[in-house]
């Protein structure tokens, strides 16, 4: 493997949004075409880097649109659907969840630990929390799941200690959140519940602690649950799971923000949105002029010698 080709893996792994993949697909076929250093491989690695490009326009102007597009809407009266969240962001109750490195309590963190080998700098892990946070508006209360979310955020911190390095991003309780994504509202009466099934897996764990099992239903101290003594198990164990059930139903409307099963794109941030949208456009116009770049460079490749 050449070794700018290694360095870039080191330090790219863990690619986590469209934007840094296009740029680094693009950066290890240029330079693979450097090293090869022959016509085919540069008209090859010029045609797919102008496809790259083409994509990844067409991604940034997506998503700038749906920035520009798509109105704000408050928790209480939002549609289902594809939405935009403003609010501020909070914990769940009765959690707290500490950065990686700083111990910092925060909604969300993402960071990345480098060790410093033959005066280079090489990551040796990466990582971000999965925990879901709340988007907070003056008329309700939105779970954020952040899995599959590009999330952006003005909050990083990078330590050196010896021959280690790492950098930390984090969403802080009571940043103003900004939200792009799948709104989905459920309360408990709409939960699907399995009777049977509850019912069977509570038997079975009450089974799983024999001693507990014979000093409720064993009535006449067999040593042994008898037919009539199961089937009195049975009964409470309906009960149980009739009162979970009813409990469950109880439970009032909860509102719920996840990515898109289309590909509209999922993101959080604490920027405000014109700031989010001047990125995505600023974006989109760098994609076009590396588009335009890869169309002379393919013409460049064509007059090269076979």
């Amino acid at each position: 493997m050449p070794r700018w080709l290694g360095r870039w893996l080191g330090f790219r792994r863990g690619l986590a949004d469209a934007q840094s993949l296009a740029f680094f697909l693009q950066a290890v076929l240029l330079g693979l075409a450097f090293e090869a250093d022959s016509q085919p491989v540069w008209l090859g690695a010029f045609s797919a880097a102008a496809l790259i490009n083409l994509w990844a326009w067409i991604v940034a102007l997506g998503w700038r649109r749906a920035i520009a597009d798509t109105p704000t809407s408050r928790i209480a009266s939002a549609a289902q659907g594809f939405v935009e969240l403003i609010g501020a962001g909070q914990p769940l109750p009765d959690t707290q969840l500490l950065s990686r490195f700083t111990q910092l309590p925060c909604l969300w963190y993402r960071y990345t630990l480098e060790r410093r080998e033959n005066d280079e700098w090489r990551q040796v892990e990466q990582g971000e929390s999965d925990l879901p946070f709340i988007l907070e508006d003056d008329s309700g209360r939105c779970e954020l799941d952040p899995a599959g979310a590009q999330i952006l955020t003005t909050h990083q911190e990078t330590r050196t200690q010896g021959d280690e390095r790492h950098t930390e991003y984090v969403l802080l309780k009571g940043d103003r959140l900004y939200a792009l994504g799948e709104f989905v509202s459920f309360n408990g009466a709409q939960t699907a519940l399995d009777t049977r099934k509850d019912v069977g897996d509570l038997l079975a764990e009450w089974k799983a602690d024999q001693s507990e099992l014979h000093d409720r239903f064993d009535l006449d101290r067999s040593g042994a649950i008898d037919e009539k003594e199961w089937q009195l198990a049975r009964q409470a164990a309906e009960r149980e799971v009739a009162r979970r059930h009813q409990a469950i139903r109880k439970q009032p409307t909860q509102h719920r923000l996840q990515k898109p099963g289309s590909r509209k794109p999922y993101l959080i941030a604490n920027h405000p949105p014109e700031k989010l949208g001047r990125r995505y456009t600023w974006l989109g116009a760098a994609y076009l002029v590396l588009l335009l770049a890869c169309l002379f460079g393919i013409g460049w490749a064509m007059r090269l010698p076979g």
